[in-house]
């Protein structure tokens, strides 16, 4: 990722010698995330949202710099408050099992439990178009990965 030519290119954030660092903007990561295909708009925080298999995933930057990169997954089933127990022993599975994303519950405005993932990256230094492609990949198939289970057994029976 990066662009072969290493002239300026004003307004692009790919633009640039291929391995110069950059600190971790929106306008990046919507721009890789456009060069590999992936369709994504600002929700009402300014964050970037998508969707992919079985849930929706954002983009988040945190960290008192934006230095922060979350890429965080949620799946698309929704289950009763009555469910959590066995949400938790799903995660706790999953987290034991996996090193990404980290998986957990969390109960909406609704009252509904939601299982999610995220990932997080530390990029206080910056990081090339390359490496965040890297990343925001690695991410997103992580988080698949987790939505994809959780779609599994929604609508199973559950002890």
């Amino acid at each position: 990722m990066g662009s072969p030519e290493f002239e300026d290119h004003a307004g692009d954030p790919l633009a640039g010698h291929p391995s110069t660092l950059r600190p971790l903007t929106r306008e990046l990561v919507a721009a890789v995330l456009s060069r590999r295909g992936h369709t994504v708009a600002g929700d009402a925080d300014g964050a970037l949202v998508g969707r992919w298999a079985q849930g929706h995933i954002w983009f988040l930057r945190a960290g008192d710099a934006g230095e922060l990169l979350q890429v965080r997954t949620v799946a698309a089933p929704a289950f009763a408050v009555q469910d959590v127990p066995w949400l938790h022993d799903f995660c706790n599975t999953w987290n034991r099992d996996r090193f990404w994303p980290k998986a957990f519950v969390h109960i909406d405005d609704t009252g509904q439990a939601r299982v999610c993932g995220e990932v997080i990256t530390d990029l206080e230094r910056g990081v090339t178009p390359h490496q965040l492609d890297r990343l925001l990949d690695r991410g997103i198939s992580a988080g698949c990965r987790l939505a994809d289970e959780v779609d599994r057994f929604a609508g199973t029976a559950r002890p």
